[in-house]
């Protein structure tokens, strides 16, 4: 087993006047996701021939759309998990439903957020959806990967218990209530088999596709990320423990389609439409001559 490397939550705080403001991994890997995809999208509206003749939109109003996938990131993130996780809760306690600094974020509904901040502001622009729906799939693995990683810092989101040589011993009476283990207890680093395959893996596939003129088939780049995504997170919920709320004596393994030992977690769930939608892009997008420039 591997000892938790000593990372604390906050790279640094400031104390002025009595508070306290600190810079949070979390924060950090946010910020980082968002400038690099940003950049990138740019240099992409910068090459017309990797769309097979003119880009979906010129290079400087992508500033525009920045602001745009932020606010869908941030406001679908928070009510994503608002309703997936934990409606119960809010339900009963609203006020604290935009306390986003409190923690509690859904990759689901941050992904649905900035889909409809997408599709509002090309149609405010008159910009084709579907080919900037691309551009956000092939800089989107950016994010996750830096989000998977703050997770692992912030010993969150963590495994089930394990045996083999890399499991992990996260810190807290949580991640060390393991039934029938003595000691020590190591979790799979399912954190970082998401930035591994949801991450690395998808964003490397999808640079390999746009090298081979991928983008010139409006689509197809969106389509494989949704599938790839949905696949990679459906095989790590094998190994990740499933959020409190849905474990019981009666369903160890918080599943909430089927039964307590063969059935989907709420992510596998959340995740398996993504898959469908995905391959029906692909097929789609395979079916229609590619743009010629």
């Amino acid at each position: 087993m591997i000892p938790f490397p000593d990372i604390a939550p906050e790279i640094f705080t400031i104390t002025l006047g009595g508070f306290s403001f600190s810079l949070r991994w979390y924060a950090l890997a946010y910020l980082a996701g968002l400038i690099l995809g940003w950049r990138l999208i740019v240099a992409m509206m910068r090459r017309p021939a990797l769309w097979g003749g003119t880009p979906p939109t010129a290079p400087d109003r992508v500033d525009d759309l920045l602001t745009w996938v932020i606010l869908g990131v941030i406001l679908g993130g928070r009510l994503g998990f608002v309703l997936f996780y934990e409606p119960a809760y809010y339900l009963s306690n609203p006020g604290q439903i935009l306390q986003v600094w409190q923690g509690g974020m859904s990759f689901h509904g941050g992904f649905a957020g900035v889909i409809v901040a997408t599709w509002a502001w090309s149609r405010s622009q008159g910009v084709p959806v579907l080919r900037l729906a691309d551009a956000m799939a092939v800089v989107a693995p950016i994010g996750i990967f830096f989000g998977r990683i703050a997770n692992f810092i912030n010993a969150e989101l963590w495994g089930r218990p394990t045996d083999l040589p890399w499991g992990v011993v996260f810190p807290g009476e949580a991640a060390q209530t393991c039934p029938g283990i003595v000691g020590p207890c190591a979790r799979h680093p399912s954190q970082l088999y998401e930035a591994g395959l949801e991450g690395l893996l998808l964003g490397l596939i999808l640079l390999v596709l746009v090298r081979a003129g991928g983008l010139r088939r409006p689509g197809l780049a969106f389509g494989v990320f949704l599938a790839g995504y949905g696949l990679a997170r459906m095989f790590v919920e094998l190994f990740r423990v499933a959020d409190a709320q849905f474990i019981t004596p009666d369903n160890p393994l918080g599943h909430v389609l089927g039964g307590p030992v063969i059935g989907l977690t709420m992510g596998q769930t959340l995740s398996l439409p993504m898959v469908l939608i995905g391959l029906a892009l692909m097929a789609y997008a395979r079916r229609r001559p590619p743009v010629a420039a």
